[in-house]
């Protein structure tokens, strides 16, 4: 089984030791994404409509290298800084991006590192 790990254009660089995208057997993983602004590399001010926004839109850029979007999610795994308070806003913008059939979802409460959501995907190429 061969497998292709890559870094995205337009979307903020890793900040540590991974790559954005790996494929194996017709599977797109991404990483955890996070709400930076990939001109500026800083996180996107704002609550978790703003950053959450933010997160879908580097992760759209990631999809978009292997010519995919959102409609091919099959797995979403999200962490919130404050999933009890932050929740109903995140589900919201999700609705933006995805459509029924939703694909499966875990949301999780997580410390972060100042950031308040990083989402990843599993999407079928």
């Amino acid at each position: 089984m061969a497998t292709e790990y890559f870094i995205a254009k337009n979307v903020p660089k890793p900040r540590g030791a991974y790559s954005h995208g790996a494929v194996a057997n017709g599977i797109l993983y991404t990483c955890g994404m996070g709400p930076a602004d990939p001109a500026t590399e800083k996180t996107v001010e704002g609550d978790i409509t703003a950053q959450t926004r933010q997160v879908f839109k580097n992760l759209q850029a990631i999809l978009a290298e292997k010519n995919a979007n959102f409609s091919q999610v099959l797995k979403v795994t999200a962490h919130l800084q404050d999933v009890h308070k932050d929740f109903a806003a995140y589900d919201a913008v999700c609705r933006e991006f995805l459509t029924e059939p939703f694909p499966v979802r875990t949301t999780v409460g997580s410390e972060l590192m100042n950031i308040l959501v990083e989402i990843d995907l599993v999407v079928a190429l």
